[in-house]
């Protein structure tokens, strides 16, 4: 992608995330029901295509195989955390993830091998969502996405910009990029398999839930606040 693709996806981003998001609901889940809908087609493709091939993947790949994809794939996020870093004015930050990735694709083989974090080159963990919190944009209302899964509004639209620039999207050509991308969506799901177990009650509330709490932890660099689930304990403080 060019540079000046790159900065007018940008200002298209941040424009209607600002326009769509002026006031940020009290109610973070207003698309319930078609969030649940949605849900459900994405629950379907999981069980019936998504999980086996995770399965299959977890069982065939002995561990070492398996870190070092997910080495590979982290060592990629590097990259883009790198570009966010800057967009953020954290520019230690860009500084430590540009030298992840330059440390690891070069002596730690594309970054199948963790080299960095060995010689004290911690990762610093961000994306455009989180760009686009440190510049004001509210959160917007939760989202259900079609194959793609929980998102907010402001994650989303962080999805989008991330795409474009992340390293997957500007490599070899269109069959070389889809196999990235799925095999990558197979290599994450396998990694959770451990915790479908843990899923109790409403799946469609404990995944949106969890999700938000995620963003909350991820967005506050790490500090913990709880009052994600405002709305619900209200909903069932008035039925009960």
């Amino acid at each position: 992608m060019t540079l000046s693709r790159t900065l007018l996806l940008l200002l298209v981003c941040l424009t209607v995330s600002q326009a769509y998001a002026a006031e940020e609901p009290k109610n973070i889940d207003p698309l319930e029901p078609m969030n649940r809908a949605l849900f459900g087609l994405n629950d379907g493709l999981d069980r019936f295509i998504i999980r086996p091939l995770a399965i299959g993947y977890d069982f065939i790949l002995p561990g070492p195989a398996k870190r070092g994809m997910g080495n590979f794939f982290a060592n990629m996020y590097d990259a883009n955390a790198a570009v966010n870093s800057v967009l953020q004015g954290r520019f230690e930050g860009a500084a430590q993830s540009t030298g992840r990735f330059l440390v690891n694709s070069t002596f730690g083989l594309l970054g199948f091998i963790d080299v960095a974090t060995p010689m004290g080159i911690r990762p610093y963990r961000t994306d455009f969502g989180h760009t686009l919190a440190i510049w004001g944009v509210p959160e917007g209302p939760y989202i259900m996405v079609p194959f793609f899964g929980p998102r907010t509004f402001r994650s989303g639209t962080g999805t989008i910009f991330d795409s474009y620039v992340s390293v997957q999207a500007n490599v070899g050509g269109v069959r070389e990029r889809n196999t990235l991308w799925g095999l990558e969506l197979i290599d994450g799901r396998s990694r959770l398999l451990r915790v479908d177990d843990l899923i109790s009650g409403d799946r469609y509330i404990f995944v949106r839930d969890a999700y938000l709490q995620q963003r909350q932890i991820f967005i506050n660099d790490g500090v913990v606040e709880d009052n994600f689930s405002d709305y619900e304990e209200e909903a069932w403080d008035e039925e009960f």
